[in-house]
């Protein structure tokens, strides 16, 4: 009895994000970069806790970059919780508990947007919104160092399973507790701290949806250098996680990847690569992109989608723009 109802219950957690894609057209619309929008609108998040920085300062402009990916058509909204630790709030001289509300003002702030947004939209005829999902962001071990080991996957030979295990689970409480429809676990760069994912899951008993997506610098490996056939063996025994894929690698990484996720996994495949940009540590800024402006990424979103992946966005350096043509393209295609 008891493997039958995990069986339902897995396949109920699939459910519900099949249903809503196939409510979406067949391809859901993920949101943007969020940090790129932030400091579009004036907010400085130079420090260790990056966008987050924002739920301490400037919440208005959380709320506000919400609604403007709504508004492009985003179906799924990622909360500001992708750099935002408990550790790291502390480290500002924030208790425990305010550490925990912060935790919970990212939810609430992606709902309220939402909720607002999808209240002005329900009274116009003909719209073609859909009611979007709250994914709650939980970034890996290495966006919390910020140190860019989310890039590398070295987090040092001190660093072993149960130490990724108790550094997210207290977040991932706070965050399931606060209500979002989804949970994104995002840039993870090591089979270890995927193994620490997909074990914590089940141990803290989630029913909300997870997703996980690793990154690359190499579009053939994780980070870590290990392969994703490695990586992808633990996500499949994973009766919580519902989607894999790729997020904040170049564009150009897709398409193969997703090919290659097509042969290891059954799990629905999200992907949501970065504008193509390129950081300069020496001159501290962003390089521009050659090749993928836009429009070269719309196009690129649509071969993707007929490559299999059913989640498809953006991140650094993308913005609304850029969602609104992927949305465009998507909803016409479907």
């Amino acid at each position: 009895m008891g493997v039958l109802f995990e069986a339902k219950e897995e396949q109920k957690r699939a459910g519900l994000l099949e249903d809503f894609i196939q409510k979406a057209g067949g391809c859901a619309v993920i949101d943007g970069g969020f940090a790129t929008q932030l400091e579009i609108h004036g907010a400085s998040i130079n420090d260790p806790l990056w966008s987050a920085l924002c739920l301490i300062n400037s919440p208005h402009l959380i709320s506000k970059v919400h609604l403007e990916y709504l508004e492009a058509g985003a179906d799924i909204i990622v909360t500001s919780s992708y750099q935002a630790t408990l550790p790291g709030f502390m480290s500002r001289g924030f208790s425990l508990e305010q550490g925990e509300e912060l935790l919970e003002k990212s939810v609430k702030l992606a709902t309220e947007a939402r909720d607002l947004f999808w209240e002005t939209v329900e009274k116009i005829r003909d719209h073609s919104y859909n009611r979007a999902l709250v994914a709650a962001s939980i970034g890996s071990y290495g966006a919390y160092l910020a140190d860019g080991s989310e890039y590398s996957g070295c987090y040092g030979a001190d660093v072993d399973l149960n130490k990724l295990k108790d550094f997210h689970r207290r977040r991932l409480q706070v965050l399931v507790e606060a209500g979002p429809d989804l949970l994104a676990f995002e840039t993870i760069p090591n089979k270890l701290e995927a193994q620490a994912v997909a074990e914590l899951l089940e141990e803290e008993n989630i029913e909300i949806p997870s997703w996980i997506c690793f990154s690359s610098v190499d579009g053939v490996n994780a980070p870590s250098g290990e392969s994703f056939t490695e990586c992808l063996e633990v996500i499949n025994k994973s009766k919580k996680i519902v989607a894999v894929g790729i997020n904040c690698a170049p564009p150009q990484f897709v398409h193969n990847l997703i090919q290659k996720f097509n042969e290891l996994t059954e799990k629905v495949i999200v992907v949501y690569p970065n504008s193509g940009e390129t950081w300069d540590g020496v001159a501290k800024r962003w390089l521009p992109s050659k090749c993928f402006n836009d429009e070269k990424f719309k196009v690129l979103a649509k071969r993707w989608h007929d490559s299999g992946a059913k989640l498809i966005g953006g991140c650094c350096r993308t913005t609304p723009s850029t969602i609104r043509g992927v949305s465009k393209v998507l909803k016409k295609t479907n």
